[in-house]
């Protein structure tokens, strides 16, 4: 039975090992997606929005009907989660954040205002690989 255990063990590592826990979306074809909705999608300026103007994976603003949202990817999620905390660190004090901040795996999404369901769903949607 102690011969066992171990083998048990390197097996489950074994079974671990390459599998991803998490999609890595790009800004590319999450772009693409949401043009092909009639979203508009454009740039974000490093004068209008400093912490996704540097965001490793890029970032973009997506103008929907009556709300926009600027999606800003990190290559890793470490970068994503990086990205969410300077955000939580230089918000405007009078802002609810965390009615208007969103994280799906390495992108951050910062809402102008609280999305609708629809909206959010249009936009979580189209997060692609």
């Amino acid at each position: 039975m102690t011969r066992i255990a171990p083998l048990v063990l390197v097996a489950l590592i074994l079974a671990a090992c390459g599998q991803s826990s998490a999609a890595i979306f790009t800004k590319q074809a999450t772009e693409a997606c949401l043009q092909q909705k009639n979203v508009h999608v454009g740039p974000v300026s490093n004068a209008t929005d400093f912490v996704a103007s540097t965001a490793t994976g890029g970032a973009f603003r997506a103008t929907l009907s009556d709300n926009f949202v600027t999606i800003s990817f990190g290559l890793t999620l470490v970068d994503a989660t990086n990205i969410d905390q300077a955000y939580e660190q230089f918000h405007a004090k009078n802002v609810g954040l965390p009615d208007v901040l969103r994280t799906e795996n390495n992108a951050v999404m910062l809402w102008h205002q609280h999305p609708s369901d629809t909206d959010l769903a249009l936009v979580t949607g189209c997060l692609k690989k």
